[in-house]
């Protein structure tokens, strides 16, 4: 049975936003590459920040670009080299204003790291008493304008860290430690991965984000409140792109799916089939979807059927725990959220747009961490471009469904 829930979004609310280049920058100014490549990408970032490029340990096309100022963030990542396809969302209108916003700063990245939940009398967004509204909606720095510290890097890997306290809607003060590490996963290890057929037909990169925040004061519990480690990615929308979002048909007949975010969502860029949920993703009408843990599985992907390119992401999964409910209301049931989300942009009522882009999101569960306990959420993103049939092949392995059902 659908399940819809009255729910407000900081989406239906936001405006656009930038956030503002920190460090060294480099002083070239020509773009050499085609806009659209990981070139072109490369050379725009660098003219902002401080970019770190890593590559996969057998497969040099295979790379992603990251940014220590933007939270240790995966802006953007390629198969094939500086002439391939780019697959992040950037936003360069935000990032070349070059100055702070409110509320948020939003520039795009296929990982970014954010934390859960986002309302709610747990909440870390919203002051203690304060309407939930758009006025009063504050995005922490630390997940919005905070550089990271780089602690460790190799050609493929990269480890991030932050330290930070944040105070909740209840009023408990929360101190503790953020990591991330960011390794770009070699070829053998992708082809060895459970469940992967053949791979020969295609041009891959893969890389995971291993992120964790330690408890460095008092003891977090349910009454107190607690966090989750939120995990976004946002990628370019096409009119032939489908977000493809598996289910759990043994715990239930049907999803536990939220689909009511910003209203009801037409039958024509929604549908439910056989073991999936299927999401129009071209960046022309807003729209967010959830599944509950009992009902997600560790994967979630998208199909650019124009461009050929198969996007999966595969995340840690509890069906069992409790998720963060992250609307902006207080909840009775602040530990029943979501573990899995998808987000098509749209235009807003005055017809202001912050992208176009789309989203595929995971979550941790929220756990009562002990003082110097520790919480860690594994998300890879996985992007797969060339032949049909082999892509076709991937999708039905992992998510479940052949490409030709699309």
């Amino acid at each position: 049975m659908l399940k819809t829930k009255p729910v407000v979004s900081f989406y239906l609310l936001l405006f656009m936003t930038v956030l503002a280049g920190n460090g060294c920058r480099d002083t070239h100014t020509e773009i050499s590459s085609d806009k659209g490549t990981f070139g072109y990408d490369v050379d725009f970032l660098r003219q902002h920040q401080d970019l770190i490029i890593l590559s996969s340990p057998d497969n040099d096309n295979a790379r992603i670009a990251v940014v220590a100022g933007y939270q240790g963030r995966v802006m953007t990542s390629t198969s094939n080299g500086d002439q391939g396809i780019s697959y992040g969302w950037i936003n360069y209108d935000l990032i070349k204003e070059n100055t702070f916003q409110p509320h948020m700063n939003a520039f795009g990245g296929e990982d970014r790291f954010w934390l859960s939940p986002e309302g709610g009398q747990y909440s870390v967004y919203f002051e203690k008493g304060k309407p939930f509204d758009y006025e009063n909606w504050q995005t922490p720095s630390v997940i919005d304008t905070a550089a990271y510290d780089i602690i460790e890097k190799t050609d493929s890997s990269a480890t991030f860290h932050k330290n930070t306290s944040l105070t909740n809607y209840t009023g408990t003060q929360l101190d503790f430690a953020i990591k991330r590490n960011i390794t770009v996963l070699s070829l053998s290890k992708i082809r060895k991965l459970p469940g992967m057929p053949d791979l020969s037909a295609l041009n891959i990169i893969a890389y995971e984000s291993v992120n964790s925040i330690t408890n460095l004061g008092n003891d977090w519990t349910p009454e107190t409140g607690m966090l989750g480690i939120w995990i976004l990615g946002m990628f370019q929308p096409t009119p032939k792109t489908t977000i493809i979002v598996p289910f759990n048909k043994d715990k239930t007949i049907n999803p536990e799916l939220t689909a009511d975010y910003f209203g009801e969502i037409p039958a024509e860029r929604l549908q439910v089939s056989g073991n999936a949920v299927f999401l129009k993703a071209d960046g022309n009408y807003r729209s967010k979807i959830g599944l509950s843990p009992a009902s997600a599985l560790p994967f979630a992907g998208s199909y650019d059927a124009g461009k050929g390119i198969l996007t999966i992401v595969q995340f840690d999964l509890d069906p069992e725990a409790n998720y963060l409910r992250s609307t902006w209301q207080l909840h009775d049931n602040p530990y029943g959220g979501d573990a899995l989300n998808a987000y098509n942009d749209g235009p807003l009522e005055d017809g202001s747009q912050m992208g176009p882009f789309y989203e595929l999101e995971s979550s941790s569960p929220g756990k009562p961490l002990k003082s110097n306990e520790t919480l860690t959420h594994t998300h890879r993103t996985f992007h797969f471009e060339g032949d049909p049939e082999a892509l076709s092949k991937v999708s039905e392995s992992l998510l479940g469904v052949r490409l030709d059902q699309l």
